[in-house]
Parts: C-alpha cells; structure tokens; sequence
C-alpha cells in the first residue's frame, strides 16, 4: 500500500465515522475539523492534490470535506518544493 491508498483509507475511515451523522453539513465539518486538527500538514497537503486530481478513492462526503479544507486552508493549495 503506497502512501496515497493509505491517505485514502485514513480519510474514508474518518468519513465513515461521521457518515451517520443525520445533516451532511454536520458530518463534512466533522471530517474537515479532524482533517484539520488532527493531520499533519503534509498529509493535508497530499489529500488536497488528490481532491484536486479527481478525488480518486475518496468518497464523497470526504471529497466535500477535502474542498472544504482547502477552502478553509488556501496555503494547502500551494506548490511545495
């Protein structure tokens, strides 16, 4: 498992969490907060580009977290060298 499958099953784990969550609204936060919180930059760095190719792999309430956190966070949006 190469890094990006395992950002991958880290986000979805953290999407299936909060997918019971009755308001999509509330579970999307929830997914970004952890996101943003609880991730190291570089990792909220690498599941951004990811978003931004396609999302493949994501599910779709992490997909709108994701944006969510970039939106929140633009410096992610970045090259880094």
């Amino acid at each position: 498992m190469d890094n990006t499958e395992t950002l991958v099953k880290m986000a979805n784990n953290i999407g299936s969490y909060f997918q019971s969550e009755p308001d999509p609204k509330v579970a999307v936060d929830g997914i970004t907060n952890h996101l943003a919180s609880f991730w190291e930059k570089r990792m909220r760095i690498a599941i951004v580009q990811l978003n931004l190719a396609g999302g493949r792999g994501l599910s779709d309430l992490v997909k709108k977290a994701v944006d969510q956190l970039a939106e929140r966070q633009p410096d992610l949006l970045k090259p880094h060298h």
